[in-house]
């Protein structure tokens, strides 16, 4: 399963913190997937099955905002019985530079309140990420505020490319597995 975090409503869909929704709206388009809100335990999240890149998938999003992350997909993971080692989560990364997209399984989650649910609702940091830089803010800016503001000019003319890189790596992870995946993806960016 690839969940693309983001926060929910048009006033957040340029964000930087939205990035992961961006790759995952990437992903589907590519599988012909169309996401739909789903009932029961999927009630809290968009979701689609298909396949990408060959691979058979579940392609989703919260519909919470990013700190209540985990509970939806800790029902999509009961709800399709799959093990928190076969999630994907796509999200941004302030501690990488714009553009730079990075392959990880576990670790910390570095300040990050949507993968902090996540671990907390499946009770592992063991789950595979892909990381997508936004950069730090400048100056004294708060984390907190630059995350929830759209992308500058300069970022825009570059964001549908990393996007695509971005989907690349989800493709290559689920095709050649992590580490042929990182051999691919960390030299490129």
């Amino acid at each position: 399963m690839v969940v693309g975090l983001g926060n929910p409503g048009p006033g957040y869909a340029g964000n930087r913190h939205n990035v992961g929704a961006m790759v995952l709206d990437e992903l589907a388009r590519r599988a012909g997937i169309r996401p739909t809100p789903g009932k029961g335990a999927r009630a809290r999240a968009v979701s689609g099955e298909g396949r990408l890149a060959g691979v058979r998938v579940v392609l989703a999003q919260p519909l919470t905002y990013m700190n209540e992350s985990g509970s939806p997909v800790r029902g999509l993971l009961d709800y399709h019985k799959l093990p928190p080692e076969q999630l994907v989560v796509v999200h941004d990364e302030l501690d990488l530079p714009f553009a730079c997209v990075r392959l990880k399984r576990g670790g910390g989650e570095g300040g990050h309140n949507g993968l902090r649910s996540i671990t907390r609702s499946t009770g592992t940091k063991d789950y595979l990420r892909v990381r997508v830089g936004i950069g730090r803010p400048p100056g004294r800016q708060d984390p907190a505020d630059y995350v929830l503001k759209d992308f500058s000019a300069t970022e825009r003319k570059e964001l549908d490319l990393l996007l695509v890189e971005a989907a690349d790596a989800v493709e290559s992870l689920l095709t050649t597995g992590l580490e042929a995946a990182q051999n691919v993806v960390h030299p490129r960016s």
